[in-house]
């Protein structure tokens, strides 16, 4: 198998100064809602990757990708200035086990992210499986700043496709936000605001939790729940905790 698949990018959306979008078209690499590949592209002689989260639906076509630009990042400042028609590469597989055959099932699901670590999210929240085996869902998005919170008309569409089941809870650090919790989501868990806001119990007896993103959060996080009596989860011991750290 080539180590590299080449593809070409279809659009670039810019959300803020930021963070962005891109939409690759590429050969058709399988892959679950959740999972990852690496981005690549060459750099004196040698291919400079890194790995992002499918932000689409397996069955959808481009491929999207959610990324912030780091500040003097090799890559990220390189992909930024890619034009539709220029040439990305992708790695043929996709990887990683923040998906949901991976995931026991329960009466509640909740999705737990900050910044870009929402894509594999959106990949599974568009998926049909999620909807098909959880009766609520809750989406937990954390942000630096209001205008962060990029794919609302998604999530707001969701909300009105599956009213009653499907609630999202928006968190911002930096700047009070009108309908946003301020603070940190493992704060929000252990004073029980985090619940209060969503209207729909966190508990072993009744939830599963998913998370991505920076790893203070989702370390402290963990720690949070398993005041609650959540541990993670394993093949081999069952438990509630399912994460990725996305740096």
């Amino acid at each position: 198998m080539a180590k590299w698949i080449e593809g070409r990018v279809v659009e670039q959306r810019r959300w803020t100064e930021r963070l962005l979008s891109i939409r690759i078209e590429a050969e058709d690499i399988p892959f679950e809602a959740g999972q990852f590949v690496k981005l690549a592209l060459p750099v004196e002689g040698e291919m400079l990757a890194r790995a992002y989260s499918f932000a689409n639906a397996p069955a959808e076509r481009p491929y999207e990708f959610y990324y912030v630009i780091v500040p003097d990042g090799p890559l990220t400042m390189r992909l930024e200035r890619l034009q539709p028609g220029d040439a990305v590469w992708l790695s043929p597989r996709a990887a990683g086990f923040l998906v949901l055959s991976e995931v026991p099932d329960a009466a509640n699901l909740w999705l737990l992210a900050t910044g870009t670590g929402i894509a594999p999210f959106l990949s599974i929240l568009k998926s049909a499986t999620v909807w098909e085996r959880y009766p609520r869902v809750v989406l937990v998005e954390a942000a630096r700043f209001a205008n962060e919170f990029a794919y609302r008309e998604l999530i707001d569409g969701l909300k009105r496709e599956h009213a009653g089941r499907f609630v999202s809870v928006n968190f911002v650090s930096r700047e009070q936000a009108q309908g946003a919790l301020a603070g940190r989501i493992p704060q929000a868990i252990a004073d029980g605001r985090l619940e209060a806001a969503a209207g729909v119990e966190l508990s072993a007896a009744n939830s599963q939790v998913m998370m991505c993103g920076n790893p203070a959060m989702v370390a402290d996080a963990i720690h949070a729940l398993a005041q609650r009596g959540m541990k993670k989860h394993r093949r081999r011991s069952p438990g509630h905790i399912t994460v990725e750290n996305y740096w």
